[in-house]
């Protein structure tokens, strides 16, 4: 996850730390330490906080970091602003809600929740009658913030307003979806994902389902899918221009799909 002014870079590795880089140089600024792998992170809007997601390992639970990030490398910290528990299992991402208020976390336990960022309390929860019924593997903030997107292995994609939780739409597919984006352009939602990858050496690739699918936002309707993964995709991003968008998948393979002009003028 980049900086607003995208000379900063956070990471997250099983190896147990976060890190923060030099964009331009590539030098290492500082290391976070933890107790367990670190699985999401997400830079506050201002860059003056990073919120980090810990995976449960032995005896200790997945948890939430809230890191302050210091404008000069020398100054950096590793302790802890607030620290959030209490969801059972991974939890998959964590992202800030509009202007730094709450933070948004989802994962194994299929639960959207909603956090307060000064006290650690708790606000809302998602609702298990309308929300996912298995694990959420992806989530994506809209460009201004409103309302964000998730995405699950129980074949869906959910959109959710930032601030109420409130549902307002789900995109069905016929395949677990792994990442889930949204156009900054036009009213388009990206999934992709594909059987799990236990399963992928038994069948092949076209049976497998691994292209990025398009949906129209409002409508919920398909409408394009792009192929060329020969494996289940985990990740999406679109260019800050929405006009190209990244995928990468568990066939090793980062592809880079610019759009065609017709693409700008679909109709529905």
């Amino acid at each position: 996850m980049f900086q607003a002014n995208s000379m900063t870079l956070i990471t997250g590795s099983a190896d147990q730390t976060a890190k923060l880089w030099n964009v331009e140089t590539g030098a290492q600024l500082f290391t976070f330490n933890f107790d367990s792998p670190a699985r999401s992170v997400d830079f506050a809007v201002g860059d003056k906080l990073a919120v980090i997601t810990t995976d449960p390992f032995m005896e200790l639970n997945s948890a939430i970091h809230v890191k302050r990030i210091a404008r000069d490398p020398a100054d950096q910290g590793g302790e802890s602003v607030l620290i959030l528990k209490g969801p059972q299992g991974r939890i998959n991402r964590a992202v800030w809600g509009p202007l730094n208020r709450t933070i948004i976390s989802a994962g194994e336990d299929a639960i959207v929740r909603i956090w307060d960022t000064e006290t650690g309390k708790l606000l809302k929860e998602s609702d298990k009658e309308t929300g996912h019924k298995k694990t959420i593997t992806s989530l994506a903030k809209a460009a201004d913030g409103s309302h964000f997107l998730t995405g699950s292995l129980d074949k869906s994609a959910k959109l959710w307003d930032a601030r109420t939780l409130e549902l307002i739409k789900t995109y069905v597919t016929e395949r677990p979806v792994n990442a889930v984006t949204m156009s900054p352009l036009l009213d388009h939602v990206v999934l992709g994902g594909g059987q799990d990858a236990s399963a992928v050496t038994t069948t092949d690739h076209r049976a497998g389902k691994f292209e990025a699918k398009f949906f129209d936002k409002i409508l919920q309707e398909e409408i394009g899918g792009v192929k060329g993964h020969f494996g289940p995709i985990n990740a999406l991003a679109f260019n800050p221009d929405g006009k190209s968008f990244s995928s990468g998948g568990e066939d090793g393979y980062v592809r880079l799909h610019h759009f065609d002009p017709d693409y700008f003028n679909i109709k529905i």
